[in-house]
């Protein structure tokens, strides 16, 4: 099975431009789609959570699975491409039908070095 790069965490962010580093190449735009149903169960069980009111967990869950799917398919498209850090990165969720919802994270991969010109080390 072939290694594949995956961008760190640490090299992502919602900001035009990434503290203490400079970008050396642009390779465009990456993304991470992932759509969810809610089971029988799910929706029983956040209906009734419903009732007693506050934070659904049920649904909450469910939410923080699908964007982490999402954010993780995005840093494997990046890394794929030779990036190894991703700027501007946003999230996006439509409906495409009734309990069935498409979340995209998406982003602009970069390759980037540190201001002082050292090769980048994650």
């Amino acid at each position: 099975m072939e290694y594949v790069a995956i961008v760190p965490n640490a090299m992502v962010t919602t900001t035009l431009e990434l503290p203490g580093f400079r970008v050396v190449r642009t390779i465009g735009v990456v993304r991470g789609i992932t759509v969810r149903s809610r089971s029988i169960f799910g929706t029983l069980g956040g209906a009734l959570q419903t009732i007693v009111g506050g934070n659904i967990s049920l649904f909450t869950e469910l939410c923080e699975k699908t964007r982490l799917e999402a954010f993780e398919l995005m840093l494997e498209q990046a890394g794929q491409m030779g990036a190894n850090a991703i700027l501007g990165m946003r999230y996006d969720a439509t409906e495409v039908m009734d309990g069935v919802t498409e979340v995209l994270a998406y982003g602009t991969a970069v390759v980037v070095e540190p201001n002082d010109g050292r090769p980048v080390t994650t």
